[in-house]
């Protein structure tokens, strides 16, 4: 009698990573490191603390890295038409330069090419933030990427536009891009990234980010996929005296999406702003895990996320505040709140606090909840439909985080997305 033996999701990826470990010259020794890892944590399981709400593992069984491609596409059909600035287009991984225009001040280049343009720019950062010994996705990502965007701001540059990044992908299969984000001294940079994928396709993606002194990052990421699109969007962004960093994500769609948003303030007079909204329906699931690691004193993070849940969706909100000793004069604030459509949706809230130093303004808290039923009553009273009014309420509620966004046409754009998706019930 012949037994067959199913081969696990960790045992499919490891495999292709050993077969293509030397894909790129310049981080052999980078990619090694991580593929050994990997084959040391495998993919996470219910037993993971920080994924045991959210079966990735389970959702990409079957995935494999053999793709086939679909029929072309127009990747304009894709851009956000209002919003002015450099266009940066891949499509199923490959940078396009017919779709793409680049800032003449800044080095913006598909990061395959950096590693022989700007070695030392590598070397010195790629690797050196987003920690392959921790998880498994980083891991495969630093193992096994073959695509990504490099981009370096130099000193005293303040970039006139935002760099938009889309990732069109029309094949169905696993993807893995890498990202690296360099910001030298008095200097600025927005950044707005939209992925476009087809169904059954997993994106993985991770982003490492270090913002010197007396500079800014703005960075806005939209993720609005329809069918079964499963996506781990890691960002781990380094800050140093007197920097600024305003990060927004926007999660309007897909079967499952996994953000991990880390910020180490790791210098004095930093200023860190979190703000998410997560719209979900069906069975879908987003789980958002956010660092905020103050490591030196005189310095504040302000954290909103907003949810709102339909039919049998999950979200998960784990927000960390670390306060270490040296940080005193810190001020981190951090709220997650939630409303909850159905009896069959679920919200599992943990915002955390850890503090080491004594000299600090620290807070932190949850709601999560359905509509108010008197607000509803009083639209109805009016003469408004029971959708348009609880459309309406929700607005309201999602908008104080909408209202943040500095760029009013992209600002006017998420309003659309929110809006239309409300009144349709998402």
């Amino acid at each position: 009698m012949s037994v067959t033996t199913k081969t696990s999701p960790s045992e499919v990826l490891l495999s292709h990573l050993q077969q293509n470990i030397n894909s790129f010259a310049g981080v052999a020794e980078l990619r090694a490191a991580a593929l050994e890892s990997f084959s040391k944590l495998g993919l996470p399981s219910v037993k993971d603390e920080d994924y045991r709400k959210t079966p990735i593992t389970k959702a990409i069984e079957g995935f494999t890295f053999e793709v086939v491609k679909s029929t072309a596409i127009n990747p304009t059909d894709f851009t956000i038409s209002e919003l002015e600035g450099y266009p940066v287009v891949f499509i199923d991984g490959e940078f396009s330069a017919a779709h793409s225009v680049l800032p003449k001040t800044v080095q913006v280049l598909p990061i395959q090419e950096a590693l022989q343009s700007h070695p030392a720019i590598i070397s010195k950062h790629l690797g050196a933030y987003a920690d392959y010994k921790k998880d498994s996705f980083v891991a495969l990502n630093t193992a096994g990427w073959t695509s990504g965007l490099f981009v370096h701001v130099p000193e005293n540059i303040v970039l006139d536009k935002p760099i938009i990044v889309y990732n069109i992908i029309r094949n169905a299969g696993i993807h893995l891009q890498r990202n690296l984000i360099v910001v030298e001294k008095n200097s600025e940079l927005t950044i707005v990234e939209k992925t476009v994928s087809s169904d059954g396709c997993f994106f993985n993606s991770v982003t490492e980010g270090a913002v010197d002194e007396n500079s800014g990052l703005n960075y806005y990421t939209v993720q609005n996929n329809d069918g079964n699109h499963i996506e781990f969007n890691h960002k781990q962004l380094v800050q140093k005296n007197s920097s600024r960093i305003h990060a927004y994500t926007f999660t309007l769609g897909g079967k499952l999406v996994r953000n991990n948003l880390n910020l180490i303030l790791d210098g004095s007079n930093c200023d860190s702003y979190m703000n998410g909204v997560y719209l979900l329906k069906g069975d879908s699931i987003c789980d958002n895990h956010t660092i905020a690691d103050h490591t030196q004193p005189h310095s504040q993070s302000n954290e909103l996320y907003k949810g709102a849940l339909e039919g049998k969706s999950k979200a998960i909100f784990n927000g960390r505040i670390y306060v270490r000793p040296q940080a005193q004069k810190t001020n981190a604030f951090q709220s997650n709140r939630n409303i909850l459509l159905s009896e069959d949706s679920t919200i599992h809230t943990k915002p955390q606090l850890e503090i080491w130093a004594d000299d600090v303004k620290c807070s932190h808290g949850c709601t999560s909840g359905q509509l108010d039923e008197e607000a509803l009553f009083y639209l109805r009273t009016r003469g408004l439909g029971k959708d348009t009014a609880k459309a309406m309420l929700l607005y309201a509620f999602i908008g104080e985080v909408i209202d943040r966004i500095k760029i009013p046409a992209l600002r006017s754009y998420v309003d659309h997305l929110v809006s239309d998706r409300l009144h349709k019930n998402f």
